[in-house]
């Protein structure tokens, strides 16, 4: 009777395992319709606004072939949900500094779109309004003093407004390994931190594979970060090969890691945790992280971290990834990617992911 009892209880807790909710989503491959014949570059970001509006950041430097250049997008694009275009903008102005290198977008709660960038002198985050009219900038180009730095970033990746407290997280992130922490009207520096809480610092780090429970300061690129509704920082730590949680002031909660089985050249430069984005239930029920090296989108339980399935492989057919980057999710729960891949395959677009549903996971 006892072998039998145990027996059934494991078979129970089988069930239990496959029974397991996951969302699922499909590739809509006639999303976006882009016009005037325009050619992207290597797409760098992708922000949703309010009214589901999607927001395409790409770099019209990176054509080379002359042919594609007459024909560059620019760096700013704006589609409806239905992907219809709605306006582009973008490129170097009076007033400000637009990035060598753009890199991430993020459209606030209040309308405003951040742009940041990784070439070598950007050290700055741009804040403009939804039609391209510069309002503030935080950081001077090529006046980074590195960590420590309270008035500049050094190649910041990406950032995210945290309504609640007003104030704007920054992952400062290809020059410097932190996270850097603005009030959003003012520019005002309050905090900043590095992995597992510590103070960033400068100089050499040991790599993500040298210790066990990872490296001690985030590994560059700190390639993304995001906050959740009910105050917890998500931290893609790229060189890393993990995702970090943390409170707002900077406390430390947990990590995850992801692809840490990856090594090169099996894995390109072995750089996995490209960003993240919640589901967009009220108590955003999951994670999604983007797999840069093993061109994955990994679905986690976002409390737990967890994982509980994933998608994708190497490829340019719908639903299929180069070079992944960063990510966003709308409010009916669809999922948009981006992708900077150069050489073959050549992917330089965006993707739409339809959210179909939760169902049971199948592995």
């Amino acid at each position: 009777m006892k072998r039998i009892t145990v027996t059934l209880v494991l078979l129970s807790a089988v069930v239990v395992a496959q029974s397991r909710d996951v969302p699922r989503f499909k590739p809509d491959p006639s999303w976006p319709t882009i016009p005037n014949n325009w050619q992207f570059g290597e797409v760098s970001s992708v922000s949703i606004d309010a009214q589901d509006h999607v927001w395409v950041l790409q770099r019209p430097g990176s054509l080379e072939d002359p042919a594609e250049k007459k024909r560059a997008a620019p760096p700013v694009l704006e589609f409806d949900a239905a992907g219809n275009f709605v306006q582009g903008w973008g490129g170097p102005g009076q007033g400000y500094q637009w990035p060598e290198v753009e890199h991430g977008i993020y459209v606030d709660p209040k309308g405003f779109v951040w742009i940041g960038g990784n070439g070598e002198k950007d050290h700055q985050v741009i804040k403009f309004t939804r039609d391209g009219k510069f309002v503030a900038q935080i950081g001077r180009a090529g006046q980074s003093k590195g960590n420590a730095d309270t008035q500049n970033l050094n190649r910041p990746a990406d950032a995210f407004l945290y309504a609640a407290t007003n104030e704007l997280f920054v992952a400062d992130g290809y020059g410097n390994r932190r996270i850097a922490v603005f009030d959003a009207d003012t520019g005002r520096f309050k905090r900043m931190w590095g992995a597992f809480g510590n103070a960033p610092t400068d100089g050499p780090v040991a790599s993500a594979d040298a210790d066990p429970k990872g490296a001690p300061q985030f590994v560059q690129p700190v390639h993304a970060v995001r906050v959740s509704r009910d105050g917890l920082v998500y931290v893609s730590d790229r060189g890393g090969k993990r995702v970090q949680v943390f409170r707002l002031d900077g406390t430390y909660v947990d990590q995850v890691f992801i692809g840490r089985e990856c090594r090169a050249p099996a894995c390109g430069n072995g750089t996995t945790a490209a960003s993240t984005a919640f589901s967009a239930d009220p108590q955003q029920r999951f994670l999604y992280v983007a797999n840069r090296s093993q061109a994955k989108l990994m679905i986690f339980d976002r409390r737990s971290l967890m994982r509980l399935d994933e998608f994708g492989r190497w490829g340019s057919a719908p639903g299929e990834f180069g070079t992944l980057h960063h990510m966003n999710i709308d409010s009916k729960g669809n999922l948009y990617t981006t992708e900077v891949t150069p050489l073959q395959p050549v992917n330089r677009r965006v993707q739409k992911f339809t959210f179909l549903g939760v169902t049971a996971a199948t592995r």
